[in-house]
């Protein structure tokens, strides 16, 4: 198995940095999620450095590394100073999957109560321990690809059912995890404006498009995956390795213009209408850290064609799920000037996907495509089989068939959500702000999370 729990995932090792020991810490020692910051708020990217979120503070690594807390750590290939001294996570992605383990139990046994040689020094410690209030956080790793995968069985139905009632799910969707190669350059991290695009939409049948701002803006709950060493083109991931080139997973919002996509996707799929922004979560928390919270692969219903050879592990049908619960919270301009907490609109588990994450890194490189350290892949919207699960307001706000309301009409009616200042939404309106939260918890082990995905709809220029 490429995960299994070890001493890092121990429920009762405690740190001393006290808030990490708080019960409802997205951060205890057991997570050790990475991601990169800096202090400078002027020239951010002269100032960024890796570091290791650990309760309400962050643990700079190159700080640590400059000290020679992980010498021990360094051989003559991979000196450690490399890995924490690259903008971005990217030198670390590469490393081997033992030793990224290696530097995971290094920084776990500094953080620990009962080591001494980071508490107890305190120039050191001074300069090493940052509060997450004072820090700006940036991009975990320069991306050259993107890549988002269409894997939930639940969401390709409802949208399926909206525009092909008789036929929702087209003939290649039980065969092969069907995905789009994705705008790398407006990637941005939680907390940055989301612009409302503007664009073609055609509003009637019976009208030619017009250009202007998107009317029907939406967002898509979603989780990335940080691709680790890669492969050489040509040399396609075996899926029983696949686990092998999974760094971390983090939040994603893959913002979407759904008139402008109706319009336009036909016939090569997305274009304009999810390249304008997707945001993410500054914080990647590692396949290790996952590993207690994974579970068996979605239990495909009976009929269904088992995957093809090159898709199928049996670990990863035993294993190849993870246990991670998902919220989407909305607060409108008017909520929070009246001082509201923000609504939760949905929640969800990525255990419901149809394809695991190592079934889509062996599908995309089984043509030979190279993937590299650094590549994100998200997951597609991640909608479960109740309404109170689905993923996107596309979905949220339609009265599918047999529900109350439905309408003869594939996907025209809909109930919009109700907000507290008594607003309505069936999609998004400048001024809102969605907030994507995850968390994983089992007993007998602490709960890890996974920080916040956040964005402001601002208008369109």
């Amino acid at each position: 198995m490429p995960f299994e729990p070890d001493a890092t995932h121990d429920p009762n090792l405690k740190s001393w940095v006290e808030s990490a020991n708080d019960a409802g810490t997205d951060f205890p020692i057991q997570n050790l999620p990475y991601g990169v910051f800096c202090l400078n708020g002027e020239d951010p990217w002269d100032d960024a450095r890796p570091g290791v979120a650990i309760g309400d503070k962050i643990l700079d690594l190159q700080v640590c590394a400059e000290a020679g807390l992980f010498d021990g750590l360094d051989t003559e290939d991979e000196p450690i100073l490399y890995e924490f001294g690259t903008i971005g996570l990217n030198g670390l992605m590469l490393a081997s999957p033992e030793r990224r383990r290696r530097v995971r139990a290094r920084i776990s046994e500094l953080l620990s109560e009962s080591c001494p040689e980071l508490k107890d020094n305190a120039d050191v410690r001074d300069e090493a321990i940052v509060p997450m209030d004072a820090a700006q956080m940036l991009m975990p790793a320069e991306i050259a690809d993107y890549t988002d995968f269409y894997a939930s069985v639940h969401h390709a139905t409802n949208v399926g059912s909206m525009f092909r009632p008789t036929n929702p799910l087209l003939p290649n969707y039980k065969y092969v995890p069907i995905g789009y190669h994705g705008r790398a350059s407006s990637i941005v991290v939680s907390g940055a404006e989301v612009r409302r695009p503007s664009g073609q939409t055609r509003p009637s049948d019976d009208e030619p498009p017009v250009f202007g701002p998107c009317k029907l803006l939406d967002y898509e709950l979603e989780v990335g995956f940080f691709i680790g060493p890669g492969n050489e083109i040509g040399e396609p991931i075996g899926i029983d390795k696949a686990g092998e080139h999974l760094f971390g997973m983090c939040l994603v919002n893959d913002w979407s213009a759904r008139d402008m996509q109706k319009w336009e996707y036909q016939p090569l799929g997305p274009f304009l209408a999810k390249s304008f922004t997707t945001t993410i979560s500054p914080w990647v928390v590692t396949g290790d850290a996952l590993a207690p919270f994974r579970c068996a692969s979605y239990e495909r219903p009976s009929g269904d064609p088992a995957p093809l050879a090159h898709l199928y592990d049996n670990d990863d049908q035993q294993a190849g799920g993870v246990d991670l619960t998902l919220e989407v919270l909305l607060s409108s301009a008017k909520m929070r000037e009246a001082g509201m907490e923000p609504v939760s609109l949905s929640k969800g588990n990525f255990k419901n996907m149809y394809w695991t994450i190592a079934q889509m890194i062996a599908h995309h490189s089984s043509n030979g495509c190279n993937l590299q350290a650094g590549d994100l892949m998200a997951s597609g919207t991640i909608s479960g089989p109740e309404r109170s699960s689905r993923g996107c307001l596309l979905e949220l706000t339609w009265d599918g068939p047999g529900e109350p309301g439905a309408d003869p009409v594939p996907g025209t009616q809909r109930t919009p959500i109700r907000l507290p200042t008594g607003e309505e939404r069936k999609f998004l309106a400048d001024g809102d702000e969605v907030i994507i939260r995850g968390w994983c918890e089992r007993d007998g082990f602490r709960r890890i999370g996974f920080g916040e995905c956040r964005g402001i709809v601002t208008p369109a220029v």
